[in-house]
């Protein structure tokens, strides 16, 4: 058996897979051990010369990076929880309720990394306004997560809007789910205090734009991360894939892989 690490990339027919397969190919220690897409889709494998089926990926890695689709990532989960192995880098985001009760499931019997963004930048991001939050009360400061993305993505908000706007929700000790306003058209009224808001765009090629900002009747703070290039999301991922290796069962995110959880 080869001591590198062996990566398996889901979703591999995507931007993300792309980027993910040509990190894990360059960097040492780690080997590529196949690839595929999604369910219905035509397989593809880390040797262009074979055809490995999903079944055959999860036979041959120790980790699979995961950027497909909620359905594809919930089948996946599912697969790997059956076997005992591998674990799994969940990139994929807009999962049903359904689909992240499955994933939890999974990590049951396997390690899972699931984060709605595998950016450092990111993370710390959502600390920061996490902490603001905390100290920025309703009465006074209204929230709203502004994103913008290319024209190709299929969900909104996304996974990084939402993930900062559960940090705001914590900060405020309060839940996302009951804290969330409703998306503004026609007569909607005034906004209610406490409120946390989304605004998305999508067009051309935006790779990542993220803005949370607090907004008072005198002043206004915003906190915001600027994606340049989509590799520094894969680079994270396979980070996450080195660490998640040899971790026990569990749901863990990228707090944990960068060491910030307190």
């Amino acid at each position: 058996m080869t001591s590198d690490l062996r990566i398996g990339v889901g979703g591999a027919l995507g931007r993300m897979g792309l980027a993910v397969t040509a990190i894990a190919r360059a960097r040492a220690g780690l080997a590529l051990a196949g690839s595929f897409d999604r369910p219905g889709e035509p397989e593809v494998s880390g040797d262009a010369t074979a055809q490995m089926t999903r079944a055959q990926v999860l036979e041959a890695c120790d980790v699979i990076v995961d950027f497909s689709t909620g359905r594809a990532t919930a089948a996946l989960a599912r697969a790997a929880a059956a076997r005992g192995a591998p674990a799994l880098v969940v990139g994929a985001t807009g999962l049903s309720d359904e689909e992240e009760a499955t994933v939890a499931k999974a990590a049951e019997r396997i390690a899972i990394v699931k984060s709605g963004n595998y950016s450092v930048g990111v993370n710390v991001l959502a600390g920061l306004v996490e902490q603001a939050a905390r100290r920025l009360g309703p009465e006074i400061w209204d929230i709203e997560v502004f994103e913008a993305h290319h024209r190709r993505k299929i969900d909104a908000p996304s996974g990084t809007a939402r993930m900062l706007a559960a940090a705001a929700a914590r900060g405020r000790a309060g839940n996302l789910t009951a804290l969330t306003v409703a998306p503004r058209d026609g007569i909607t009224g005034p906004r209610p205090e406490g409120g946390i808001g989304f605004t998305a765009m999508r067009g051309g090629g935006i790779i990542g734009e993220h803005s949370v900002v607090f907004a008072a009747e005198e002043e206004i703070i915003t906190l915001s991360h600027s994606a340049r290039d989509r590799a520094l999301f894969a680079r994270g991922a396979v980070e996450a894939a080195i660490w998640v290796a040899d971790k026990p069962a569990g749901l863990y995110d990228m707090v944990d892989v960068l060491g910030f959880r307190t």
